[in-house]
């Protein structure tokens, strides 16, 4: 049998004859090397959660870890739709108001101001949602306008048509299933029924771009457009779905908001988009496309969703100085995910 003579770099030896004699420590350094896109993350999530157990008594109390899983829940659905389209080396600015529309839509239909659709009024305002979405992809991938360009037209659309639905006035009513999947104080086991709905989703999410061919053509999109497309994938369509379902979870995302609040607000959801792209980003998935998922995305909304939390249980900061010391320790955080990406990078050319 032929023998690996490769050499490895900075030892004259094969590799053949050095992983055998390898010490613990150094194969310990290779492997952190190899997963430091996720150890970051979970560096600073840890790191979070000691520190804030520390300085404060209520942290760790079960209502506490309940209002964080509240608190993130429509900001991971919306997560797991930009990660799509994040991984194909796009953006879509325009999901905080695509969610505040769709949202609207449902109570609109659910009141009957014009149409009563009772509780179907949530899948037409999904299907609205969703349409946004598509509209956003075939404008991106086949008429050529940029992502960032096209959606941001579109955010201020889907704006404009939240306030003239509703004549710039709140709707004081939510569909009772909304209410239900929503409320903070409906759990199951314990665990608040929204928390466990955004993790279904974030779910399915994983398995369609980890086990399909899709998920497959949205890293070879995102990692290498012109490979993508020599080797046959129709990388125009696969944008077009990405945006689609970005907007079709931007739209559940909402809708989950007002069965939240038990309202329907046009001038609310403003912090969605940094809150769900930061989230995305912390975790370690790429902006530049091809690297990272949905693994990534749930540590970086955990990571969001204590460092939001802990913030404000901190007695002694002031209230009006904590977002930019929430600021401050988000560029630390992200910081740490690009020293620990180059690591990979570097450790994964030199193998």
């Amino acid at each position: 049998m032929a023998r690996d003579l490769r050499i490895e770099p900075g030892t004259g030896t094969s590799i053949g004859g050095t992983r055998a004699g390898m010490s613990s420590s150094d194969r310990l350094l290779r492997w952190g090397s190899r997963n430091a896109r996720m150890l970051a993350p979970m560096t600073t999530l840890l790191t979070m959660i000691v520190f804030f157990s520390l300085v404060t008594d209520t942290f760790l109390r079960t209502r506490n870890l309940q209002n964080i899983v509240t608190q993130i829940g429509p900001v991971a659905v919306a997560a797991a739709g930009i990660t799509f389209v994040l991984l194909c080396a796009e953006i879509d600015l325009s999901i905080a108001s695509v969610a505040t529309l769709a949202g609207i839509f449902a109570a609109y239909f659910w009141v009957g101001s014009w149409i009563d659709l009772g509780i179907w009024g949530i899948l037409v305002a999904a299907l609205i949602a969703a349409a946004i979405g598509l509209i956003n992809g075939l404008f991106v991938s086949y008429v050529g306008i940029p992502s960032f360009m096209m959606t941001l037209a579109m955010l201020t659309i889907a704006h404009g048509l939240s306030v003239f639905v509703t004549q710039g006035r709140p709707i004081f009513e939510a569909p009772d299933l909304l209410r239900y999947l929503g409320g903070a104080g409906n759990r199951v086991l314990g665990i608040p029924v929204i928390g466990l709905f955004a993790l279904a989703i974030l779910l399915v999410s994983d398995l369609v771009l980890s086990y399909t061919k899709f998920g497959r053509y949205v890293y070879m999109t995102g990692g290498n457009r012109e490979a993508a497309e020599m080797s046959g994938v129709n990388t125009k369509q696969v944008i077009a779905m990405s945006l689609m379902i970005c907007g079709l979870t931007a739209g559940i995302s909402g809708m989950l908001a007002v069965g939240r609040l038990s309202q329907a607000n046009p001038s609310a959801g403003g912090d969605l988009l940094i809150s769900a792209i930061a989230a995305v980003v912390l975790g370690g998935t790429s902006l530049f496309g091809g690297e990272g998922g949905i693994k990534n995305t749930l540590l970086g909304l955990l990571i969001f969703g204590v460092l939001s939390n802990g913030l404000n249980l901190l007695p002694n900061i002031s209230i009006y100085f904590k977002e930019a010391l929430q600021g401050i320790i988000l560029v630390a955080a992200l910081l740490l995910n690009v020293v620990a990406l180059r690591l990979e990078r570097v450790q994964v050319r030199t193998e």
